[in-house]
């Protein structure tokens, strides 16, 4: 694809019957006021070779605008930054949501560059004209450090706009949006219950690898479809690039119940990759009702996702808990052809978080593969953390294949961003874990024994015949169990029981544990899997 020419053009009345021409509305920018670079061929194919050709050349870093002045951009002055609506791209249509930018500042200092593609869409061919920077976009103090960036320095991400043909006085547009990208190759959306969490990648580069740092590629290009009017669906291409890989993505996203998003996306290996993830999604859990030293917060509970969830290629359900480990823990699910995963929040009780925040409402994000990915593995690495505001948890597909120089992948997955994962099994699901001290009540506490309390609730329990009680199916990578049992829970609610039992172990070293409740030779309820860290004594 050529290079872009930066040579502004402001859209004046000839530009605005051109851009009609070609069946774009003059409203579409704004009222004429987004100033645009000079037309470019572009292909969604064309941007996958030019990130195949960029795989084979040397890793050059995008140029940066004045550090010093990005420096003085911090929290606080980023903050006082707001994009004018008036200026959105799509304000006036063509189509339903309105896009507004991010500025640059200390946290976001890599410009990505912008861009409209006129015509009939990418497919059967378009024109690129990039939308260049210009600080009038942005509300911004008069004495604003930003005001003393170079004109064209470029924007920090994007976000979509909730619908401008909707309800304004129950979701404003101009207050409220939807999805939004934003710092390398992160991004996000709101699910059905209306609220941001945790966050999707475009790729993920030796996480947690020993020997290596993690890399964070970026999205440095985006180029944003003419939306039909009226419809629900927008599509965006972005060009990723790192030291060790190169890429090129079409989300075509959805806003309906949730989000939904289509993802295709071409990847090119430059280096060799000790851990390539793909499909990363990132969260953070830094306490539940599992484990939890007293006095060290306020509040009962504090995490955007409870668990990690999995529908494997032979068709088994899976539901871990996720950690605050002591250490870093990677951990690896092997699979052929996995059906999904996800990272969910399951617990949805305020009076579990009590926090303003509205960690009940985070959303669930399920990866749905759109076509058979292989052998690999399903990865959770979790993080040690000690607050609620590093994302310490990642969960991605890893090829079983090493990921050499060279290595091209084509993947295709759906994401759906929801409450709950979007094929709910119709086994009893996992509804709680929690520990305590082992040992019968009323008799001391005897050392390394840990009680586990796991608690399990659906349908297939609900019409158990009276006295008739689930068997617990119990495996650990080393201990002993003891004191088993299952009864159901005395809050009577239909369907929910648990299962208890003691684990003697010795040693720091985790344990690896599975259950699942089982009647007459037939499973009752998804596994649960789980990692004990013995003898902790924080979190």
């Amino acid at each position: 694809m050529p290079k872009m020419n930066r040579r502004t053009v402001l859209v004046s009345a000839a530009a605005t019957a051109a851009l009609a021409a070609l069946g774009i509305p003059a409203s579409a920018l704004a009222a004429g006021r987004i100033k645009l670079a000079k037309g470019q061929p572009f292909t969604h194919e064309g941007l996958v070779e030019l990130a195949r050709t960029m795989a084979g050349r040397p890793y050059v870093a995008p140029p940066s605008p004045p550090a010093d002045i990005l420096a003085r951009i911090d929290y606080e002055e980023h903050g006082k930054i707001r994009y004018r609506t008036d200026d959105a791209l799509f304000a006036d249509g063509p189509g339903q949501f309105p896009v507004t930018f991010f500025h640059l500042g200390t946290f976001f200092r890599v410009p990505v560059r912008m861009h409209l593609v006129e015509t009939g869409g990418a497919s059967s061919g378009g024109t690129a004209r990039e939308i260049v920077y210009d600080e009038s976009y942005f509300d911004m103090p008069a004495n604003s450090p930003a005001r003393k960036l170079p004109r064209g320095s470029g924007f920090a991400g994007f976000r979509f706009q909730e619908s401008r043909l909707g309800d304004q006085k129950k979701l404003d547009w101009r207050k409220n949006d939807w999805v939004a990208f934003l710092g390398a190759s992160y991004f996000r959306a709101i699910g059905e219950l209306y609220q941001y969490g945790l966050s999707a990648r475009g790729i993920a580069v030796d996480v947690a690898q020993p020997d290596k740092p993690e890399e964070f590629p970026s999205f440095t290009h985006f180029y944003f479809e003419a939306p039909r009017d009226g419809s629900d669906t927008v599509t965006v291409h972005a060009l990723l690039d790192g030291p060790s890989v190169t890429g090129a993505y079409r989300f075509t996203m959805q806003r309906a119940k949730g989000v939904v998003m289509d993802v295709d996306c071409a990847l090119f290996l430059r280096k060799d990759v000790g851990r390539l993830g793909l499909a990363p999604l990132t969260s953070m859990f830094w306490y539940s009702e599992s484990v939890k030293r007293t006095g060290v917060d306020w509040r009962p509970e504090v995490h955007d996702s409870d668990g990690l969830a999995m529908w494997t290629g032979a068709g088994e359900r899976i539901w871990r808990p996720l950690n605050n480990p002591p250490r870093t823990i990677a951990s690896a699910f092997g699979d052929d052809n996995p059906r999904g995963f996800g990272l969910l929040q399951r617990d949805r009780n305020f009076d579990h978080y009590q926090d303003g925040v509205f960690y009940e409402r985070r959303p669930s994000l399920w990866v749905e593969p759109r076509e058979g990915w292989g052998a690999g593995s399903v990865q959770l690495i979790e993080i040690p953390t000690d607050d609620e505001i590093h994302d310490n948890i990642v969960a991605m597909w890893v090829p079983k294949a090493p990921a050499k120089a060279g290595n091209a992948y084509r993947l295709r997955y759906r994401l759906h961003w929801l409450a709950d994962e979007p094929y709910p099994t119709p086994l009893a699901r996992c509804v709680a874990t929690r520990m305590g001290n082992g040992g019968q009540p009323g008799q001391p506490r005897p050392p390394g024994v840990r009680k586990f309390m796991v608690e399990f609730k659906g349908a297939p329990l609900e019409g158990l015949p009276f006295g008739t009680k689930p068997e617990a199916v119990l495996w650990a990578s080393r201990g002993k169990f003891s004191y088993i049992f299952t009864e159901a829970v005395p809050n009577g609610v239909p369907g929910h029981w648990r299962a208890q039992f003691d684990l003697t172990v010795d040693g720091d070293e985790p344990v690896d544990m599975r259950l699942f409740l089982r009647l007459n030779g037939k499973p009752l309820s998804e596994t649960w899997l789980y990692q004990y860290h013995p003898f902790r004594t924080n979190v």
